[in-house]
């Protein structure tokens, strides 16, 4: 019992970790353009590249195989990253072909390492699409890659299914038969749901079930890169659909300027704090809250999700941590789905040890809802005839189910990602660990993000 629930609490906010893993490649993308609007959708220009209409041109597909690929870290610095996503990837594609494949095609998987080198990105997802001559990019990795090769992947029509990253170059707000199709939260949309979540929901006062004054003041930290850019770029939006602009400041900050930040932001009086960041700048910006004894209710993104990114010594009840969340593994469906990952990495042709391992491995979930999703386009077309533009069409012919989470819908045209998330809680209390069964413990430290608001779409929090 103690080592599920331990799976259970692992899952539940590991799929956050893959965002900001995969951002450390340098990036050369042109600046994105955000016009504010007063709906809860966006319009934005993410990519010089203009979107392109789906071609009825094919190519890796045979009577009998379908080739895909991708490029990703297997050796070096995020080889941590790449090599359970890919084994997972690999997983879900034997369990297909394991079961007949799809009308009778084996799934081909061709993966070239990149070495976290954004340009040898570039040079192998060239390569798959003009040598190897795949049907489909799937779990297209890295931000310095992804920004670098989407107007490539336009220009061509080749399907992207699932990018390991959320940067806001992959939200378009209409685009038919776009073949880029990101799957997990782009920061724009996950920006917008932290500033509705700090605006809209009761969670202030001394009970933290008040709604927040009318007149308070907002602070936002933000790191000045790809992450904290796309991110604050969602919060500003939302902050004025919502008409409340002028309640929010913003400050970028650096492991060098965050203490004299946090310290100025305290003396303005702020009532909530929203950190548009990912893990290390998170981590040494709640430190500078700690030692500033800036104690406001907190919200950031869903890839802060994880509880290495809290220093348990410096947490207070009175500076509450809130973040974002697309997954759900403790909801019924959640249950059967994480039974169902379960089940695939089992069956895959793995070390008995490895697998283990992979059970609750975020890199791993996020490999398997990468080609799940790809799969389910698959399925989709039928014994219809498989080419690209049949391929996009049949993904954009309404939502898919995320394993482990929402939805994502790219029906007319929309590539927002997932554009619905639930609400977690930072909890921490002192009791049983219970990766020890065997020896019952009162001392150590149990760290958890816990659901406070189910899956909710950025409509649904702006009715509240």
């Amino acid at each position: 019992m103690k080592k599920l629930l331990l799976l259970a609490l692992t899952v539940f906010a590991s799929v956050a970790l893959l965002a900001c893993a995969t951002t450390a490649a340098p990036t050369t993308v042109a600046p994105t353009t955000v016009a504010p609007t007063s709906g809860s959708q966006t319009t934005v220009a993410p990519t010089t590249a203009a979107p392109t209409t789906a071609s009825a041109y094919v190519q890796g597909v045979t009577a009998t195989s379908i080739k895909v690929g991708n490029t990703a870290s297997t050796t070096g610095f995020l080889a941590f990253v790449g090599v359970p996503f890919n084994d997972a990837i690999r997983a879900v594609f034997k369990q297909v072909n394991d079961a007949g494949g799809i009308n009778g095609r084996m799934i081909e998987f061709v993966t070239y390492d990149d070495q976290s080198d954004a340009a040898k990105g570039v040079t192998f997802t060239e390569t798959l699409v003009e040598t190897d001559k795949i049907f489909a990019l799937v779990g297209h990795f890295g931000t310095g890659t992804v920004n670098a090769t989407l107007p490539y992947i336009q220009t061509k029509g080749v399907p992207m299914v699932y990018a390991a990253t959320g940067v806001n170059a992959l939200y378009f707000a209409q685009s038919v038969g776009n073949p880029v199709m990101a799957v997990q939260p782009i920061y724009l949309t996950d920006g917008r749901i932290m500033a509705a979540r700090a605006l809209k929901e009761n969670l202030y006062g001394a009970n933290q079930d008040q709604p927040l004054a009318a007149n308070a003041k907002v602070g936002v930290l933000y790191t000045n890169d790809d992450v904290g850019n796309s991110i604050k770029a969602g919060i500003e939006i939302e902050a004025t659909a919502l008409g409340k602009a002028a309640n929010f400041t913003y400050t970028a900050v650096t492991s060098e300027t965050v203490s004299s930040s946090v310290t100025l932001l305290k003396g303005t009086g702020v009532d909530v704090v929203i950190l548009a960041m990912n893990q290390g700048p998170f981590a040494y910006t709640l430190t500078a809250m700690f030692n500033a004894s800036l104690n406001v209710p907190i919200f950031t993104s869903y890839v802060n999700a994880d509880v290495t990114a809290v220093n348990h010594i410096e947490y207070s009840p009175n500076r509450p941590i809130y973040t974002n969340a697309w997954v759900d593994v403790f909801s019924t469906k959640g249950q059967a789905d994480v039974q169902a990952f379960i089940a695939t990495i089992a069956q895959a042709a793995l070390p008995e040890a490895t697998k283990t391992a992979y059970y609750a491995n975020s890199f791993a979930i996020a490999g398997y809802i990468a080609a799940t999703v790809f799969v389910e386009g698959l399925k989709r077309v039928g014994a219809s005839d498989l080419t690209w533009a049949s391929y996009i069409a049949a993904m954009e012919n309404g939502p898919i189910s995320i394993p482990m989470g929402g939805v994502v819908d790219f029906s007319n045209g929309h590539r927002w990602g997932i554009a619905a998330m639930s609400l977690l809680k930072y909890t921490f209390v002192l009791g049983d660990n219970p990766a020890t069964p065997d020896v019952v413990e009162t001392t150590h430290p149990i760290e958890s993000f816990i659901k406070v608001r189910e899956i909710e779409t950025i409509a649904e929090i702006e009715a509240k």
